[in-house]
């Protein structure tokens, strides 16, 4: 009887949580509220002060964006929330629209040369609509942690 009540409810539990998780991937992430694949332009400021205009979607993370557009914001951890070399500053106006950093994020940012009130890390930013026009400062001095010269490859 659970195997006829599975099929009329579209499968078993695990096809659907699996399917819905697949949806969610396919949005990249997004809101379910967001159009699929809004753009939201924001500006990179590069360490020699040059202002990169950028057009990223809805749900993209800020250091992978800034990798895919040639700039040198290392993510040594590959956005996995361990280090602090994603470590940017957000302009005035948008700090505010973005959540709160959570703890970890808190102690990672104590480590990162420079810190500012609107510090934050590039892989804890997502984007959304309310950061059009948002300005992402690299800090003058970043601690890299690859010392052999590699550099890291968006995924």
């Amino acid at each position: 009887m659970a195997a006829s009540m599975a099929a009329a409810s579209g499968g078993s539990v695990t096809r659907r949580l699996l399917r819905g998780a697949a949806r969610g991937l396919s949005s990249g992430g997004a809101a379910a509220e967001e159009p699929e694949g809004a753009v939201v332009n924001i500006v990179f400021v590069d360490r020699e002060g040059r202002h990169i205009p950028v057009r990223g979607r809805v749900g993209d993370n800020v250091l992978h964006l800034a990798q895919r557009h040639g700039l040198e914001l290392e993510g040594a951890c590959e956005a996995s929330l361990a280090c602090s070399t994603c470590h940017v500053y957000v302009s005035a106006p948008h700090l505010d629209r973005l959540p709160a950093p959570d703890e970890r994020e808190d102690d990672l940012l104590d480590q990162a040369p420079l810190l500012q009130e609107n510090s934050r890390l590039g892989c804890q930013i997502l984007l959304r609509p309310e950061l059009e026009g948002a300005h992402f400062t690299l800090p003058k001095v970043t601690r890299n942690f690859y010392v052999d010269g590699h550099v890291p490859k968006p995924h």
